[in-house]
């Protein structure tokens, strides 16, 4: 996924690609002067959730501070994905630490940059709208891909930890809803996860930058983060356009349930099961993955019957499985009248 590289906001947005630069000297106690709060307004793991880490891999290959695969080449920040339903909602960004606002970005379209020709018209600006912070001590944080009008700061202004910067949205080049935090120390980009280059992170128990909910942030990349019914075939751009939040089902059109996956491994299988009043299964299927992948879905159903679904209530389970080990699962139901 190429949702952003890393930029520099001065004021007026002057662009700086910093892209693969070398590690910052770390010095002993760092980390006690640079905690960090969780900078979006959710509930991490429910409403919403860490898709993407950074890279620690200098070559074209990427790992992530666990040497795991939930990141890209390149990638500087980390992203705090939410569902398209709560971006319409509303979901705060917040400053994870005190400091003054040195950059401000907040006119640009919230459109999904999902082709070559979307990503071109934001070349240059892949962050969006978004919001950079001084901490002092050469510390800064970046936020991008806010919501058109959302950000509510100005350069010069001072913002205390958990302060309100602006909404998260589609801004810039993303192709789903999400914030991407980056952390730079004397502009080079450092990993709040795993902030020291001299440490073997993926090996050895290590230091990080984050205190209160943070601080019990649990490694899981791969997961579900969507599901829901239809009445058709289920397409992946209406999944990720929340096209079918609040479906409501019909007596005379086919019943089909959904799944969204994360970061999947090849082997992984997402696996749904759709039933009916009286034990009646409507459909069943196992979707199983050939190749790595950031996101991907799969699809169970079939037509109504000739006299109609019977009223009542419908019910699925979504598992998503290693091996014969259930990694998440979801469930849900829904009423034919």
């Amino acid at each position: 996924m190429r949702t952003c590289f890393l930029t520099s906001l001065a004021y007026g947005f002057v662009v700086l690609l910093s892209l693969l630069l070398p590690s910052a000297p770390w010095a002993e106690g760092t980390a006690d002067r640079m905690a960090l709060t969780l900078p979006i307004d959710c509930i991490l793991g429910d409403t919403c959730v860490i898709q993407q880490y950074m890279d620690h891999d200098p070559s074209r290959d990427a790992r992530d501070y666990t040497c795991g695969g939930a990141t890209y080449d390149g990638h500087k920040g980390t992203d705090f994905r939410v569902s398209v339903l709560h971006m319409r909602r509303g979901v705060d960004v917040l400053a994870a630490r005190a400091g003054r606002v040195i950059g401000v970005r907040n006119d640009m379209d919230d459109v999904r940059a999902d082709t070559d020709r979307r990503r071109d018209t934001v070349r240059g600006r892949e962050c969006g709208n978004g919001v950079v912070i001084r901490h002092g001590s050469g510390f800064e944080t970046q936020y991008c891909h806010l919501k058109r009008g959302s950000v509510t700061v100005a350069p010069g202004d001072q913002v205390s930890a958990g302060a309100v910067l602006g909404q998260v949205g589609l801004s810039g080049n993303t192709e789903f809803p999400h914030l991407h935090l980056s952390v730079r120390l004397n502009g080079d980009p450092i990993d709040p996860f795993a902030p020291d280059p001299g440490r073997a992170a993926c090996a050895v128990p290590f230091r990080d930058l984050w205190t209160g909910t943070m601080a019990d942030h649990t490694y899981a990349p791969t997961q579900l983060f969507g599901d829901g019914v239809g009445d058709g075939m289920i397409s992946f751009r209406a999944v990720l356009d929340g096209a079918y939040d609040g479906f409501q089902p019909r007596r005379d059109r086919a019943l089909v349930v959904w799944g969204l996956g994360l970061n999947g491994q090849p082997g992984d299988t997402l696996g749904l099961r759709l039933s009916g009043p009286r034990g009646l299964i409507v459909a069943t299927t196992a979707d199983r993955l050939e190749a790595r992948k950031a996101q991907w879905y799969a699809f169970a159903g079939r037509k109504a019957p000739k006299a109609g679904w019977a009223p009542g209530v419908y019910t699925w389970r979504i598992d998503l499985r290693r091996g014969t080990r259930v990694i998440d699962s979801r469930s849900g139901r829904v009423t034919v009248d």
